[in-house]
């Protein structure tokens, strides 16, 4: 009985964690956003080539101020600026505005003109002469708001006007004439780099989440599932018709873990993701929600739905038929496995957040999913599959076992978040390693049956399944330990703390008992954090600054600095430059590098990289994101030339 209560008990702790993770959501997904724009005014026909005006409107709330089209980019916040975001058309003049509130700002030390409440703007425009029939005509708008205490990130909006086009104008105008044209792929644009989802981004999330949904079909409660509801529709009266409701009971499963997704998306909002990935609370909730699926997965205990809602959707499910059954059906399942899906779920999410995108919980969720329902359809489709599946048995408890050491590490890396950005000095990255090391080992001890966990029987002998099973993960653990000695580990780096000066280093000891110095391989020599400091030194010896942009939890910032920033290109061009690293998700600088982020970039996108002019302050070029050595090396050089050249 006191088992039983102390599990119950626990059950809801762990459900409170997970509300507690969730909170942030609704907090950093409110980012107010008090400007709206409206079209007031455009024809409905016009000739292509032929100068028009699209007259815009904006709302602005409260006590907000939104900036002129004349303000000096330079003098403070970001003047509100219109360009043309399809090809299909070219701006024929400057925009002009409604008359501006023009006052000496103190906080900017600037004459500075502005609008409050209400502005109305005038467009001029002009389609390519060559287009024809209706045209929508993506207007995008930047703009940035500020009150007396604070401004907001500067935003992009797309304002589109449909119209249609019934003929050429005989006097057209000189930059409409002809049609749209490909940029050609050697042209690059300074700034470059985009905060949107990468190829390389995109494509790895969609695999982990993938992978998720696959490994959740090997566990216990969901791998036995899958003959008896394949031979449900099996039996249906006719073959197409079963093929048929296993497909709709494929649909229905996606659309309710996609449902889960959409709602997340909805919370954390697009500005929210980055706050979201950043904050240390959040860090520590996913890795308690992560630490608790994996002890979960060990079999220290079951988590579990209500068992009333799993008997009302199972009644609901019997008593229903046609379509409604079917969905009811769906529900079910995944209700039911919900105490070995949960942990795979909330590692989507844990990825959720190292993306930093709004879109990455709606695109975890459809993969997972899909791989999820994938063998229920395809076994319906072909039924004599099933034949080949394996008998369920032990080894589907291996397998949950092993996913449960692997989410144990994955809590690692965000156990290391919370201290950097707190500071606490107490996870290092040799400590992180050993930590990988121990767990990846006892992982494939237990595989090999030198251990075995409660109810569990020891295997009599290793099979050749097992020992080829194990030898990744001791392999894996082997690999890790030149990481102790200050190697680089390559990609798992993105994954581990970043070098530290004060990291306990077994080569760095031993040099420096040799007298061979305490080891300048660390990737912070030659970097500094004092952003005045490198400006004056930059420019009393004539060399452009780097800045780089960086954040304690970035994950793609730790590839660049342990995959790109090493190489001797890299090196090289780094030499001919003061190097500054500012951090702007912790410290106390955090929020005045954040600041200085927005107004150099007009992002705070991680990891973002600037080459600035020392002497004029002024943005050489700039990137974003993850990108590879060459582009990487090009960028750089653009910068330096430019600078040599000016």
């Amino acid at each position: 009985m006191k088992n039983r209560f102390q599990m119950k008990l626990f059950q809801k702790i762990t459900v409170g964690i997970i509300a507690m993770m969730l909170f942030p959501l609704f907090v950093y997904g409110q980012i107010p956003d008090p400007v709206k724009f409206n079209v007031t005014e455009a024809p409905e026909q016009v000739l292509a080539g032929e100068v028009f005006t699209i007259s815009v409107e904006a709302s602005i709330e409260g006590d907000w101020h939104l900036y002129s089209v004349l303000n000096d980019p330079d003098a403070g916040p970001f003047p509100t600026e219109f360009s043309a975001n399809s090809p299909n058309f070219v701006f024929a003049g400057d925009v002009t505005e409604s008359e501006a509130d023009i006052e000496f700002d103190p906080n900017f030390e600037a004459e500075l003109g502005w609008h409050s409440s209400f502005a109305s703007f005038d467009i001029p425009i002009a389609i390519k002469t060559e287009l024809s029939g209706r045209q929508n005509l993506d207007i995008e708008v930047f703009y940035q708001v500020c009150d007396d205490r604070v401004c907001l990130p500067p935003k992009t909006k797309s304002i589109i006007v449909a119209v249609e086009v019934v003929g050429v104008s005989d006097n057209p105008y000189e930059a409409a004439i002809g049609g749209i044209e490909e940029v050609s792929s050697g042209e690059e644009v300074s700034g470059s780099g985009s905060s949107d989802l990468s190829k390389d981004g995109v494509f790895s999330f969609i695999w982990i989440a993938l992978l998720a949904g696959f490994a959740a079909l090997l566990t216990p409660c969901v791998f036995p599932m899958i003959p008896l509801t394949v031979s449900y529709f099996s039996k249906q009266s006719g073959e197409s018709k079963g093929v048929g409701q296993a497909l709709l009971f494929g649909i229905a499963i996606v659309i309710t873990f996609t449902i889960i997704g959409v709602i997340l998306a909805a919370l954390v909002g697009a500005n929210g993701a980055q706050n979201f990935a950043a904050s240390p609370f959040v860090n520590a909730m996913i890795a308690i929600v992560l630490i608790a699926f994996a002890l979960s997965l060990l079999g220290m205990y079951e988590l579990q739905l209500p068992h009333q809602l799993t008997n009302y959707l199972n009644r609901k499910s019997n008593e229903s038929s046609g379509i409604v059954g079917i969905i009811f059906m769906a529900v079910t399942i995944s209700a039911v496995s919900f105490s070995c899906t949960a942990p795979f779920v909330g590692a989507v999410f844990a990825a959720t957040a190292t993306g930093g995108e709004w879109i990455y919980p709606i695109i975890g969720m459809i993969g997972f999913s899909a791989a999820f329902a994938s063998p229920f359809v395809l076994f319906a489709m072909f039924p004599q599959w099933l034949e080949s599946l394996p008998k369920s048995g032990s080894w589907m408890n291996v397998v949950k076992v092993l996913l449960g050491f692997i989410e144990l590490a994955a809590a690692i890396k965000f156990i290391s978040n919370v201290d950097l950005v707190l500071g606490w000095g107490l996870v290092s990255r040799p400590f992180a390693i050993a930590a990988w090391i121990a767990i990846f080992l006892v992982a494939g001890l237990y595989v090999l049956g030198i251990f075995v966990l409660k109810h569990e029987k020891k295997p009599e002998y290793v099979t050749t399944g097992r020992l080829l099973l194990a030898l990744p993960f001791l392999l894996f653990s082997f690999y890790l330990m030149p990481g102790l000695m200050g190697a680089s580990l390559g990609i798992w780096d993105s994954w581990l703390p970043p070098k530290m000066q004060t990291d306990v280093s077994v080569v760095g000891t031993i040099a420096a008992m040799g007298g061979g110095g305490s080891g300048s391989s660390l990737t912070d020599d030659g970097w500094t954090e004092d952003y005045q400091t490198a400006l004056d030194e930059a420019e009393a010896e004539g060399i452009p600054v780097f800045i780089d942009f960086t954040g304690y939890t970035c994950t793609n910032c730790r590839a660049m600095e342990s995959n790109v920033f090493p190489l001797e290109e890299v090196r090289e061009r780094f030499d001919q430059m003061k190097l500054v690293k500012l951090y702007t998700d912790g410290g106390s600088d955090a929020q005045a590098n954040q600041q200085l982020q927005f107004r150099l970039t007009g992002n705070i996108a991680l990891p973002t990289y600037v080459i600035l002019d020392p002497g004029s302050k002024r943005v050489i070029a700039q990137e974003l994101g993850y990108i590879n050595s060459e582009k990487f090396v090009s960028f750089l050089d653009k910068g330096i030339n430019a600078y040599k050249s000016k």
